[in-house]
């Protein structure tokens, strides 16, 4: 994983939550992780990592706050720690 994808990471879960997240970068690193994204009717896109699974929406612009949230909630759930595996 590169520097840029592992800032994004460490984006993902800081507190609060940044107002500034490309979609397209958080895409980059769910895919680094090894995560499967497939495509949903609309606006919506299906992420499969480790046996878990969670469906989100494409942001336009930035991903907001609460699409931040889920997000870091989904890579928790699947064991993702970026403190541990992924250092700064």
């Amino acid at each position: 994983m590169n520097h840029k994808h592992r800032k994004t990471l460490h984006a993902l879960f800081a507190h609060p939550e940044p107002a500034n997240l490309s979609p397209i970068d958080v895409e980059h690193v769910l895919t680094e992780l090894g995560a499967d994204i497939e495509e949903r009717s609309g606006a919506k896109f299906c992420v499969k990592l480790h046996g878990h699974t969670a469906n989100f929406h494409h942001a336009q612009h930035s991903l907001p706050k609460e699409e931040v949230r889920q997000i870091r909630k989904f890579l928790e759930t699947a064991g993702v720690d970026p403190a541990r595996d992924f250092p700064l």
